[in-house]
């Protein structure tokens, strides 16, 4: 079985390639505003590493939000074209999923602009609470004296920053990730007015 992950819904871009649930080859790094240009070769790149063609894979794993408006449509746009032109199957995660891999006890944000974040609560990859949009001071509150990990981009609370491997959620979590029934209704997940993310 060999597996296409791709992640460009926030300021990384994560390539991935599985072959029977092992990792084969794989790309992890900040693109912000540049996922767009550094997809292609990148994957192609990847592909030309193992000997992979298209007509080799047999399913693709993508994040579906929330995210940046236009990073989510990214690797979206890419995996609906390959699957539909290929006949192969989605699948989606949740951008929070991927950053929480399997930890337990995980509580992910990532900044959304005007003093916000995009929030969720994982343990072992599942959600213990939804994704939602909570401002920066509500966050603050919400995990002060609770004994959980908050990941993503904690800086913006004044927590340490901790280094994430996409790479390894990706393949720790393919068997979390839910089946696309109709590929060409796939929507990303804004969880919000995309306007409010261009305020930067």
């Amino acid at each position: 079985m060999k597996t296409l992950c791709m992640d460009s819904a926030h300021k990384n871009l994560v390539i991935v390639l599985l072959e029977d649930g092992e990792i084969k080859a794989s790309f992890q790094e900040a693109c912000w505003k540049q996922q767009s240009e550094t997809l292609f070769p990148t994957l192609i790149s990847l592909m030309d590493q193992v000997g992979w063609d298209a007509d080799d894979l047999d399913e693709v794993v993508i994040t579906d939000g929330p995210g940046s408006y236009t990073g989510v449509r990214i690797a979206m746009t890419v995996a609906k074209v390959l699957c539909t032109r290929k006949h192969l199957p989605l699948y989606c995660i949740s951008t929070l999923q991927l950053y929480a891999g399997l930890d337990e006890n995980t509580f992910v944000m990532l900044d959304a602009r005007s003093k916000r974040a995009y929030t969720a609560l994982l343990n072992k990859g599942e959600f213990v609470e939804a994704e939602s949009i909570m401002t920066l001071d509500e966050i603050k509150e919400y995990v002060e004296n609770k004994d959980i990990r908050v990941i993503g981009e904690s800086e913006l609370i004044d927590f340490p920053h901790i280094d994430i491997n996409f790479v390894e959620n990706f393949k720790q979590l393919r068997p979390l990730a839910r089946k696309v029934e109709n590929v060409h209704t796939l929507t990303p997940r804004y969880l919000k007015e995309t306007e409010a993310y261009l305020v930067k």
